[in-house]
């Protein structure tokens, strides 16, 4: 049974291997590509968890009713969190088109 409707892939925060091993590029060096890969994908996993801590902060002080005070703190800690999320996202696509980049202009320069 084929399904009827294609799902796109999503490209902007696409996970796993975007470089495929061949013969021009030595073991040593792809697994050094895979681990800064990973560690990419770790750290960006890291900044979403803090985004989402920041986020459950600002929503508890929110709920603090007898400190009017603390609706100050709230508001910076959502501000914060969303910060949290687009730098995580903005870093973890730049290394990424780095990595790509990098491992492509080595691929050139073995051939050539």
């Amino acid at each position: 049974m084929e399904t009827p409707i294609k799902l796109k892939k999503m490209k902007l925060l696409r996970f796993g291997r975007d470089f495929k091993p061949d013969e021009q590029i030595i073991l040593r060096d792809y697994l050094a590509i895979e681990r800064t890969r990973l560690a990419n994908e770790r750290t960006l996993l890291s900044y979403i968890r803090s985004s989402l801590y920041l986020l459950l902060g600002g929503i508890a002080f929110f709920q603090l009713k007898n400190f009017p005070n603390f609706r100050y703190l709230a508001f910076v800690s959502l501000f914060f969190s969303a910060l949290f999320f687009v730098i995580g996202i903005y870093r973890f696509m730049l290394l990424k088109k780095s990595l790509k980049r990098l491992y492509y202009m080595s691929e050139n320069k073995k051939v050539d």
